[in-house]
């Protein structure tokens, strides 16, 4: 990879080189960080994955891959990130991105505000930098959307600036490295690992530095599970290696306990003008899945089964969905589904509406055929849009 010409493991196999500790003189944090960075490049031109963000060092494609990452794994974001560019290939496409293809094209990432936010700093970047990305950590900071681990990343990757990138994995490695017993679940935890490294770092490739802890993290330093210290080029300076308190660190508080919601899906199909359609409805401009399509649903357990079948059923199901009980041809169980978000969990139960010509106007009446390809629906409802294609 072009990128690493510079560290390669034969022009430069001193780099290979473990660092140790003088025995007898404890490093620093600071000496401690500083010395991880030979051993971190040097492993890093070896063992860096063949990612399609790391083609070249184009801030734009940095940017939307880093954005894509959070909270998502990487393999996930693979395929989404090849439909993103293909779309999307600048600033300004992305600028005058139609907002239900873009939310489309981001259906199963989550965190819907994000794409948002990219367009958001899509516009700025055409109305205020030329089509281009700011050249600087502090106006990256300044876009929707970007915070200082985005901001870092891009910085220091495309323009390598020497500022950090601290992340999970990122905060991860570094409590392990120094024996931090720190709460990595709170925010004075990461500025004081953004202050350290900035302050550490490596100069020269910063770009190369940051992607090198997020790999070992990602890899070798894993979130789950007993790390691979064999592997490691961070081993011989480890803390946390040396005491054999892998399980003990990083210390990261309990989350709260999400709030359980239960609700009521219904996928309410029928035929008209030999159209296959399906009902949905545009939920809120604010909020949670904000401007996003949703099979109708309520709030509860609507338990239909206990009306038992024919005209008492139809009934119930009329008067929540809004339809005359005569349109009801068929009523069918859909099972169970949950999905969770950050704060929230859905508990849902689901059913299959058949009608016939008749639909309420507050639904939007949308082709079976489009569904895929035109309406952006969140993975929430992801059960129930298999179950809608499985019955045809």
């Amino acid at each position: 990879m072009d990128m690493f010409k510079e560290y390669s493991p034969v022009k430069e196999l001193y780099r290979l080189l473990p660092v140790m500790e003088p025995e007898g003189q404890e490093l620093s944090e600071e000496e401690r960080v500083k010395a991880i960075a030979r051993p971190l490049l040097s492993w890093f031109a070896s063992n860096a994955r063949t990612l399609p963000w790391r083609t070249n060092q184009n801030p734009y494609p940095v940017w939307i891959s880093e954005i894509m990452l959070q909270q998502t794994r990487v393999e996930a974001v693979k395929p989404y990130f090849k439909r993103f560019m293909e779309q999307f290939p600048d600033v300004e496409a992305l600028a005058k991105a139609e907002e239900e293809v873009l939310l489309k094209l981001w259906e199963g990432l989550g965190y819907y505000s994000r794409a948002r936010n990219l367009k958001k700093a899509a516009i700025i970047m055409m109305e205020e930098y030329g089509g281009a990305m700011p050249k600087t950590y502090e106006a990256l900071l300044k876009l929707p959307g970007i915070g200082t681990y985005t901001a870092g990343a891009v910085a220091s990757i495309a323009y390598k600036i020497p500022v950090p990138a601290v992340d999970g994995n990122v905060m991860r490695v570094l409590s392990r490295l120094l024996e931090s017993r720190q709460d990595i679940g709170k925010p004075q935890t990461k500025k004081k690992f953004e202050t350290l490294l900035l302050s550490s770092m490596e100069q020269k490739e910063p770009g190369l530095f940051n992607q090198g802890l997020f790999e070992v993290g990602a890899l070798v330093c894993i979130p789950n599970g007993a790390p691979k210290c064999s592997l490691c080029p961070l081993s011989s300076l480890c803390k946390t290696r040396k005491k054999g308190l892998w399980d003990e660190i990083p210390v990261k508080s309990t989350k709260k306990g999400r709030r359980i919601e239960e609700k009521t899906v219904f996928v309410i199909s029928g035929q008209k003008e030999e159209k296959e359609w399906v009902a949905l409805r545009k939920r809120p401009d604010q909020g949670l899945l904000a401007a996003l399509y949703e099979f109708p649903n309520v709030e509860g357990h609507v338990q239909l089964e206990s009306f038992g079948e024919g005209t008492q059923k139809n009934r119930e199901i009329s008067q929540i969905i809004g339809v005359a009980e005569e349109q009801i041809q068929q009523v069918e169980f859909l099972g169970e589904a949950k999905h969770v978000f950050s704060h929230v969990e859905w508990h849902m139960i689901g059913y299959g509406i058949r009608l016939g010509n008749s639909l309420p106007e507050s639904f939007v009446l949308a082709d079976i055929q489009e569904l895929e390809g035109k309406y952006p629906l969140p993975n929430a409802f992801l059960a129930y849009r298999k179950a809608l294609f499985k019955a045809k």
